[in-house]
């Protein structure tokens, strides 16, 4: 690292996020600029341990980034705003809403040359359901605030159609310099291909227990294929927390104890799992940025079942390499009925794998989109 590099802070609502989703970014950053971050407290020691290990300064807050607490968010904004002074950062990357909003308001407030927020999906924010109006309607307004057009401002999205919301809304003009990248990418010497298991179909699904990612409809596709074939076996990995959207005590107790599905938990590495698995499937409306989970199990050969949504549709093919399905949100007739097309068309399991391994690695390489990252940045 250059000690004439540039000051770095990363801002984010998660420690576990920020090294499985930004590690390769910092190491990248790290080979010749200083990098710190300001992260929620680190529970796990070897979380804290890697980043240490990987050069990164690390700072705490008590921020929860799923749930609303007006005095832990002022805490937030205050110890974000001493650190600001403190560290004197030429660049603040921010990601996920809470610190895109309180992180870029604060580098505004003090003058940070450079500030490149990320958001990673809109999530629960542009819904309408009516337990989230409140909550929405002071999101966009901070939003706007934050992300009103400046010559120090560049703003990523992961999506068009995060963009296209945003303009609706007029959160963002014209005047807003915006960058788009494929996702946070996917280590490909991490997530190497291996054969899908033909043997003993195995779908799998990785996310938290939240509704909006399609827990209940991946259940009753799974009681439906079941049914008719006893032998197929469908696994579900993933937290079951106390977050807004989460499902409730009912289906959790069904899924847990029930021999429908196989509920592994939150796991540290979901590797050995997609490697037994023949079909990855994730039924989500959540508004995501570019999923990881299918981006992991792209990488590693799998095709996948998703929904027509939002981050979800960026990661299957439109032309003739078809490396999965899209199926309308919340129908699971439709999810069983792709789930059957692959339980009879096995070589299609195959094919569809290949052609989506392809696909992560000439779209989604984390290498390809981390030198973007540095671009958009100024560091590269």
């Amino acid at each position: 690292m250059s000690k004439s590099g540039k000051k770095v802070l990363i801002v984010c609502d998660s420690s576990k996020s920020l090294l499985d989703f930004r590690g390769n970014l910092i190491k990248e950053l790290r080979k010749k600029h200083h990098v710190y971050a300001f992260t929620p407290k680190i529970p796990q020691q070897n979380i804290r341990n890697r980043l240490t290990s990987m050069g990164v300064t690390i700072y705490e807050s008590n921020l929860e980034g799923s749930h609303v607490s007006i005095m832990r968010d002022i805490q937030f904004i205050i110890q974000l705003y001493l650190l600001i002074k403190q560290t004197q950062p030429d660049v603040l990357f921010p990601y996920t809403f809470k610190p895109v909003i309180y992180g870029t308001l604060m580098a505004r407030l003090c003058g940070v040359k450079r500030i490149t927020p990320m958001l990673t999906g809109l999530g629960y924010n542009f819904t309408n359901g009516k337990p989230l109006n409140l909550i929405s309607t002071i999101t966009k307004l901070l939003l706007k605030l934050s992300l009103r057009p400046g010559r120090n401002l560049r703003v990523i999205f992961q999506n068009k159609d995060d963009y296209y919301t945003l303009i609706r809304h007029r959160i963002l003009n014209d005047k807003n310099k915006v960058f788009f990248v494929n996702g946070s990418g996917v280590d490909l010497e991490q997530y190497k291909y291996s054969p899908p298991n033909l043997d003993q179909i195995n779908f799998i699904m990785v996310a938290r227990l939240i509704n909006a990612k399609g827990i209940y409809e991946y259940y009753q596709a799974a009681k439906n294929i079941r049914k008719r074939y006893p032998d197929i076996k469908f696994t579900l990995i993933g937290a079951y927390d106390n977050n807004i959207d989460a499902i409730s005590p009912n289906l959790y107790s069904q899924i847990r104890y029930s021999e429908i599905v196989q509920y592994v938990g939150e796991v540290d590495d979901v590797r050995p799992y997609i490697k037994d698995s023949s079909v990855v499937v994730l039924p989500s409306y959540y508004g995501e940025g570019v999923p990881r989970c299918l981006l992991e199990s792209m990488a590693m050969g799998r095709a996948i079942i998703t929904c027509d949504s939002v981050g979800c549709r960026e990661t299957i093919n439109s032309d003739m390499a078809v490396n999965g399905f899209m199926v309308p949100i919340k129908n699971v007739s439709q999810l069983v009925s792709k789930m059957e097309f692959y339980l009879n068309n096995k070589l299609d399991v195959l094919r569809h794998g290949l052609n989506g391994q392809k696909l992560a690695r000439t779209k989604f390489d984390v290498n390809l989109i981390n030198r973007h990252m540095l671009k958009i940045m100024q560091l590269s």
